[in-house]
Order: C-alpha cells, then structure tokens, then sequence
C-alpha cells in the first residue's frame, strides 16, 4: 500500500495511562476511559483502505483487542522524548518505501474516518497535513515523502527532535517549522482531545 496510519498508544495498564485524568478521577476511572479512547480509535481506522500499524508504548500486546489480521503491531522507538518516538516511526515507513504516512494518538473522540480520509486525499496534493487541537498541540500530523523528496526526510529532525512537548504552543511551533523547511501543508479541522477532567465531563 502507498498510504500508511501509524497509531500512537500507551498500553492500557492501571496507573500508567491518562495520568493527567486520575489526578482527579482517581487510576481506576481514568484506565476505564482510556479503553473508551481506545475502542473509538479502533472503530475509526478499522475500515480505512491503509496500511495499519499500531505503536504501544512498553510492549506489543499479540491477544488485545486490536486484531492481528488487521493491524501491523509495532513497539515506539524507547526514547522518553515524544518527538524521537515519532520522527523514528516516520523514517521506517520512509525507509520501508511507503509514500505517505500520518500519525494519530488515540485520545481524540471527535476523530473520524472521514477526517481521515479527506486528510490522505490532501496529503497526496500536498507535503505535509497537521490537524490542530484545541489545548494548543495537534492530534494528528502526516507527510508525503515522494513530494518532499528524498533528502527531506532529513528535515523532519527540525520538526521533531530537541522540542519541549505538552505546552500550549506545540502546534505554533509545528507551523513556524513547516514554513522555514518551506512544506507546502494543509491544516486539517481543529478537534478536541482528552488530557483532563473537563475535556470529558460531558461523558461521565
């Protein structure tokens, strides 16, 4: 395939996921969301006509609830540095020949599969596409290797290596990167993510 969704998780284990939401709903009710996120980003990729292939944080799960059939299942580069994480998945797709790859996390409930779709239509006319999220970040950013060229995957490492992450600017400064590396990019729709309390009240 020519198209390929690299999904960011954490293994869903009490105490090590969402800890930002059991500072106040305590591990137990914050693991119980974090399985909601997860079953959402399933249903969202699963009919996409791309290549799957899911990163876990700590281990590669072969008996979740992910389907081996269906995903490619992969452990994230184990540096404790997000933008390492990422920049290595993109230079192995680069490197596997694939042209085209975008990464989500999986902590977006207002993602959907036409988002998605409408995203690699626009990453095959375009360099780059980054969808923006409301706290400041982005839950989603992709880029077409063929139209970048073959040195500029190189490039990426501006994007994405010694960067300070989870900061309301995180997205800005994407934006100010894309420009100086001159991408020609599209802004997907800005959506929400959950991090807190109050970016899921209205579902518990």
């Amino acid at each position: 395939m020519k198209e390929a969704l690299l999904i960011f998780i954490k293994n869903p284990e009490l105490g090590k996921a969402k800890t930002r939401l059991a500072a106040t709903l305590g591990d137990k009710k914050a693991l119980e969301i974090y399985h909601y996120l997860l079953a959402h980003t399933r249903q969202v990729s699963l009919d996409l006509p791309v290549k799957r292939k899911l990163y876990y944080s700590s281990f590669i799960d072969k008996n979740d609830l992910w389907s081996n059939s269906a995903y490619d299942k992969y452990l994230q580069d184990q540096s404790p540095d997000l933008g390492q994480k990422m920049y290595s998945a993109f230079l192995a797709n680069y490197n596997e020949g694939i042209p085209r790859a975008l990464i989500i996390g999986s902590d977006c409930l207002d993602l959907t599969p036409e988002i998605l779709t409408e995203a690699y239509n626009l990453l095959s006319k375009k360099e780059a596409v980054i969808g923006p999220a409301k706290d400041g970040g982005y839950y989603s950013i992709g880029f077409n290797f063929e139209r970048m060229g073959k040195e500029s995957i190189h490039a990426l490492q501006k994007l994405f290596l010694n960067k300070s992450w989870s900061h309301e600017k995180v997205f800005s400064e994407a934006i100010s990167a894309f420009q100086e590396l001159e991408f020609d990019y599209f802004e997907m729709p800005t959506l929400s993510d959950v991090d807190v309390e109050e970016d899921i009240k209205h579902l518990l």
